[in-house]
């Protein structure tokens, strides 16, 4: 797939993004707005740390942009799009309603996306798995002193790489993925998440949290991390067919990973009425 034709509105039949994290300097909104414009779907999910409380909290921060984002995920599900709110940590204040629908919004502490392919898919945002993982600080990252030195730098090395050209690179997830601390967490992390799935008896699961965008299948289960709009700027789609794709989009658009979920094992459990816990739906 080109860029060109990444670029004209197309129709999936559903998107996950998450850490957005709106209300935080380095949350690259203008890239999730050209994104979100773009494209339509008949679900759209939102994974978790959409607002960031907790930088707001330390010093309040909000762009028109970030306005502009909210806005148009609204109007999205004035039109007809099913939008689904998964709170993660960073906005937990909205898990005060679960299994309440907000400006058209349904806001959700976990929940199953069974795909065009029948694949069930647990949806979480993934700081449940913090308690199992060895460095769970490392998982929690933004918000950390560290972290934001982090972005400190690959805020300074974009802005000298646009004045010389250069298309949006993630220093960070650069950074990150040499760390072996935290290549460790990121592997604890999804450890973690494939058991869940396993136990919760679904295909797949689809989460956020650490900002390490990713597919992979494992022991059967397919991982899906639709990443983030600090660093990774990534979302998850789905096709018609029921494929899932990893699609960055900054100021370059390409397809970073895919999979073929219709390789998965159906679990015994096919009913796609399945509810993951009670304050799911």
């Amino acid at each position: 797939m080109t860029n060109n034709q990444l670029r004209k509105k197309q129709h999936y039949p559903a998107i996950w993004i998450s850490d957005v994290h709106l209300g935080y300097k380095d949350c690259k909104a203008d890239y999730l707005l050209d994104f979100l414009n773009s494209v339509e779907s008949d679900t759209l999910y939102l994974v978790g740390d959409i607002i960031d409380l907790w930088s707001m909290k330390r010093q309040f921060y909000w762009h028109s942009s970030h306005y502009e984002v909210l806005n148009c995920i609204q109007t999205k599900a004035a039109s007809g799009t099913r939008v689904i709110y998964i709170p993660g940590n960073h906005d937990e204040a909205f898990r005060n309603y679960i299994n309440q629908t907000l400006f058209g919004v349904e806001i959700h502490q976990q929940f199953i996306h069974t795909t065009k392919a029948n694949k069930r898919f647990l949806l979480i945002h993934g700081d449940d798995f913090d308690s199992a993982t060895r460095y769970n600080k490392l998982v929690s990252i933004a918000g950390d002193a560290g972290y934001d030195f982090l972005l400190f730098l690959n805020r300074w090395t974009n802005r000298i790489r646009k004045i010389f050209g250069g298309n949006y690179y993630s220093l960070a997830s650069w950074i990150k993925a040499r760390v072996h601390k935290a290549r460790e967490a990121i592997s604890a992390f999804e450890d973690a998440a494939v058991h869940e799935a396993k136990k919760q008896n679904v295909d797949g699961i689809i989460c956020g949290h650490i900002h390490h965008p990713k597919i992979k299948v494992d022991d059967g289960i397919m991982y899906c991390n639709d990443g983030d709009w600090i660093e990774s700027c990534t979302a998850l789609v789905e096709q018609q067919d029921g494929k899932i794709e990893l699609l960055h989009w900054s100021d370059t658009q390409f397809i970073l990973d895919s999979a073929d979920i219709s390789i998965l094992n159906t679990p015994l459990n096919t009913s796609t009425n399945a509810k993951p816990n009670k304050s799911a739906a």
